[in-house]
């Protein structure tokens, strides 16, 4: 799984690929350290249990479908990651 981590104005702090388990992207935002105002997951098959795994490990999750993910993301001025 593709992670990437801003700040509010849109600074990428982290990118990485980490398995796709609740705890390893977990571990991969509590590296980071701070407050998250929101973790985006895009929706698909693995995006409830994903969703549910962070929500318990208190993370603000919220599960987006994929062509809202991609609008939302090609309206910011600073993309996200390389792959969008």
């Amino acid at each position: 799984t593709s992670v990437c981590v801003m700040d509010a104005t849109g600074q990428i702090l982290k990118e990485g690929k980490v398995e796709t388990e609740p705890d390893a992207i977990g571990a991969l935002l509590h590296s980071i350290g701070g407050h998250f105002k929101r973790v985006g997951l895009e929706a698909g098959p693995l995006s409830q249990w994903l969703y549910s795994g962070l929500a318990a490990a208190g993370y603000p999750v919220i599960c987006v479908e994929t062509r809202h993910m991609k609008a939302a993301l090609s309206a910011q001025i600073n993309k996200t990651d390389r792959n969008d």
